[in-house]
Parts: C-alpha cells; structure tokens; sequence
C-alpha cells in the first residue's frame, strides 16, 4: 500500500468535498477544482477528513492511491492558500512588465516576447526583474512558469536568462587559456 495514500487530507474550515460520478469536486474561498478518480481507488469523506482506499487491486492501483491523494492534497492547499511561483530576470537590458492579459518580456532578442496567460492565473512583476505567477491550480501555476523559463533559459557562464527564484545557477569558469608556458 502506499504511503502517501494512507494519509487522511485534513480540510480547513471553509473547504468542503463532494464526490459523485467519479469526480472530486473540492470548494474553498479562494474557487472551486474538480479531479476524476479512477474506479481502482475508493473516496471517503467523513467530515473535515478525506481519504482514499484501493477499492479494486490491480497491478497500478498502489500508485494511483498516492497519485490522486496528492492530487486532492494539492487542491485543498489550493482552494485555501493557493500557489505561488516566483521567476527572476538576469541580464542587461533584460525587463518584464504586464498590460492586461499579456507578460511582455525583453530578453535579449530583436522583438519583445509577448506571452498571454489564462485568466485563472495571476501574474505580477513587483520590479523590472521578478515574475510572480500565482493561482488555485498547481499544476497550472507550475507548467505557465516553466513555459516563462523555457523562452530563455539561464546560460551558465553570465547567468543571464530566466530562472526560479530559488534557482541555484552552476556558473561555468569560461576561457582560461593565454599566453602562457607550454
């Protein structure tokens, strides 16, 4: 059995479950988020407590107990906190700033680079250099920030580009060669 599925999910006050036609639909003050269950996994909801049992033993129903328990961990904190991402620009020159839906990111190209974002998400750029992505869904949150990064990753001898705040950058030492002893 696993051990994360063996883990009840404890709902704050404010967030309420409701389970039907193999879909777990969890509400809390800040929206609402919907997952479907595979049949293989049992959800009970016993007051403030949410739990998941393997109802049919299959060959993948251990990992999909901890799979759709951490999936209902992740919206619980999300309908209640929510998430948060933050990015940070190196570089010079390099600049970030929203109007309206759109991001507009200089990084270093011939034209500014335009991403719109979905309306779930809220995006914000305290200063010139820092993103801040943030939203109820944690999956979206993640993949819109790793789409951000992936437009000009970091490189490793300037450190310029687009990282995690929390990013550790290896930086590489670059040429070293010259006029010395042979």
């Amino acid at each position: 059995m696993s051990r994360i599925g063996k883990k009840v999910v404890v709902m704050p006050n404010g967030v309420n479950a409701k389970f039907e036609n193999d879909i777990l639909t969890i509400n809390g003050p800040k929206g609402s988020l919907s997952q479907w269950i595979d049949k293989t996994i049992a959800v009970k909801i016993d007051g403030q407590d949410l739990s998941f049992e393997i109802a049919k033993n299959t060959a993948d129903a251990n990992a999909k107990h901890g799979l759709y328990r951490a999936l209902a961990h992740n919206m619980v904190v999300g309908v209640s906190e929510g998430f948060k991402k933050s990015l940070t620009i190196a570089g010079v020159g390099y600049k970030a700033s929203v109007s309206g839906n759109k991001l507009v990111m200089s990084l270093g190209f011939s034209h500014p680079v335009e991403v719109e974002f979905p309306s779930d998400l809220q995006v914000s750029t305290p200063s010139a250099t820092e993103i801040v992505i943030s939203g109820i869904d944690k999956q979206k949150v993640g993949q819109f920030a790793s789409n951000i990064r992936d437009i000009r990753p970091v490189e490793p001898y300037h450190g310029y580009g687009v990282r995690y705040s929390d990013e550790v950058v290896i930086r590489k030492v670059g040429k070293t060669a010259g006029k010395g002893k042979k």
